[in-house]
């Protein structure tokens, strides 16, 4: 019988469904689309370097972030990370950036020109938030046209180097030999050659570098900061026409670790609207008095220190201080009484505000009477403790004006101050729903003991600070737990526009081991008691007694 032979098994074709990238490609193009992203931001921060340093995409979206946030979020922030607010939206805005850039490059490996469309999206964002912002201009867009430009550029070249790589490492693995019955092999065409992941990631690594070096690049060409800095180390302020009287003896509490009288420079709260400090040489600057005035004034840096300045020791505080919280601050300010320039300039019967403006574009309306009032003693500042202003304190001119919270006073980089009407302006927080006003509340605080701390029974030093600018500090008085309120003592008085220490001796054996809360008020130079009603810092400033718990052991 006849034996009949099978056909030979053959093995079915492969399936031709489309596959999506590997997760090996799909990595290397999400690290594409970071070094893209790099290249983008590197080349812009060098070209805004040539147009204006603000320019540049993460400072204009950062600050037109701070521009557009709502009160209730400011002051999570400021609650939750306090002087350290700017840091954490710069490293948020970096991790945002990350996430999108990342995306652009698994779209664009994924479909040919979809992540072009994020780029350009995104480049779109960072020239509206540069041209609109104060004092911009056309040529601030071009940083992030340029940029994004170089960095979608690159991000079509990459990934299409990363799909020839892909293709080629298919066909290696189609063209492997395959196994004969008996061991033999049957060799097939041979191994197409192409890009390989890895060369493509040798690639990117340049791109990364050339990235560095044009951000590097911006950063050194960008002068402003240099010339600032050395502006200020070679300035010698001239000795004031009318000095500030000396510290009373006194003044400190004698109780360790609460607030010193004078705050150092160092330790001065900073809270602004600024996403990087302004840099201005003070040889370029100047004030220009305008608006409802007989006569417009404009008046030099050199012009200003030329005058007969002052010295006076002010108290500030935010607004967005909470009740115990540490947004204030005592120093020794050295500039010209605002009234000196007003009274140039010839205010118009009616105007009741001025609308100071400041370098970056923030604005603050100010009650002209706080201005004009010779007791009130607000100044156009130079100098802070002894030195010429710090740069992110205002270098090279600020207000300072007692007895009114910074956001309708304190402008920093002040390069303009508008004579108006309540009526017919807003500044840049009343726009957002704060007060246009902001008069300082009468408040104290507890420095010693920290909350949470442990004391030994006996007697334990109770101290901190009080403060009712204009109006002084005439009583602080102590309460523990629902007791009695008990005078504590007062620190030597050294002016009405400056915060007062005080101590209180407390024993603490009679209360007993355990927890214990301490509460604080202050009376201020009226005869008004503190309020122990709580409110938030906004509209206009925070309101309470402060507490402190411990445990004594």
């Amino acid at each position: 019988m006849a034996q009949t032979t099978s056909p030979p098994a053959t093995t079915p074709p492969p399936s031709r469904r489309r596959r999506g990238p590997s997760r090996a490609s799909a990595g290397v193009a999400a690290v594409i689309g970071l070094v893209s992203a790099g290249l983008a931001l590197g080349v812009a921060q060098l070209v805004a370097a040539a147009v204006r340093p603000e320019s540049a995409p993460v400072l204009a979206i950062g600050s037109a972030f701070i521009d557009r946030v709502p009160p209730w979020l400011k002051d999570t922030a400021i609650r939750l990370f306090g002087t350290n607010d700017k840091l954490v939206l710069l490293g948020s805005m970096a991790l945002v950036i990350a996430l999108l850039a990342a995306v652009a490059g698994l779209a664009e490996r994924w479909r040919r020109g979809a992540g072009l469309v994020l780029v350009v999206l995104f480049g779109a964002v960072a020239v509206g938030a540069a041209v609109t912002r104060s004092g911009s201009g056309p040529w601030d867009a071009a940083p992030g046209v340029i940029g994004f430009a170089v960095g979608g550029v690159a991000l079509r070249l990459l990934v299409e180097r990363l799909r020839d790589a892909d293709a080629a490492a298919a066909g290696r693995s189609a063209d492997r030999p395959a196994q004969r019955p008996g061991g033999a092999t049957s060799q097939g065409s041979s191994a197409r050659r192409g890009p390989s992941r890895r060369s493509v990631l040798g690639v990117a690594a340049w791109v990364a570098a050339a990235a560095a070096a044009a951000g590097a690049a911006g950063r050194a060409l960008g002068t402003a900061a240099r010339d600032a800095v050395a502006a200020r180390a070679g300035l010698r302020l001239p000795a004031p026409a009318a000095p500030a009287s000396a510290v009373p003896a006194g003044v400190e509490n004698g109780v360790a670790g609460t607030s010193p009288y004078i705050t150092p420079n160092a330790d001065f709260y900073r809270i602004d609207t600024a996403l990087t400090v302004p840099a201005i040489d003070p040889a370029t600057w100047s004030l220009r008095i305008r608006g409802m005035v007989e006569q417009e004034v404009e008046v030099t840096f050199e012009e200003l220190l030329g005058m007969d300045l002052v010295e006076e020791r002010v108290t500030l505080t935010c607004v967005s201080n909470e009740v115990g919280g540490g947004l204030a601050g005592n120093a020794t300010w050295l500039g010209l009484p605002v009234a000196t320039l007003l009274e140039r300039a010839r205010p118009l019967a009616g105007a009741d505000m001025v609308l100071s403006r400041s370098s970056d574009g923030f604005s603050a309306s100010t009650p002209i009477e706080a201005l004009t009032d010779p007791a009130r003693g607000a100044l156009l500042a130079v100098g802070m403790n002894g030195e010429p202003l710090p740069l992110e304190h205002g270098f090279p001119v600020r207000m300072v004006v007692p007895g009114l919270y910074g956001f309708v006073s304190a402008t920093k980089w002040v390069v303009e101050l508008e004579v108006t009407r309540f009526a017919d302006a807003t500044a840049y927080w009343t726009t957002r729903g704060w007060s246009d006003r902001g008069p300082i509340k009468t408040a104290s605080r507890i420095d010693v003991p920290r909350g949470f701390a442990q004391v030994p029974q006996g007697t334990v030093a109770v101290g901190g600070v009080a403060w009712a600018q204009t109006r002084g500090i005439t009583a602080v008085e102590v309460q523990v737990d629902d007791g009695e309120w008990q005078q504590a003592t007062l620190a030597a008085e050294d002016g009405l526009d400056t915060w007062r220490q005080w101590s209180y001796a407390w024993d603490s054996a009679a209360a007993g081991t355990g927890p214990h809360t301490l509460r604080v008020r202050a009376t201020d130079g009226t005869g008004a008691v503190q309020t122990s009603e709580r409110a938030a810092p906004a509209p206009d400033g925070s309101s309470g007694w402060h507490s402190t718990t411990v445990t004594v052991v």
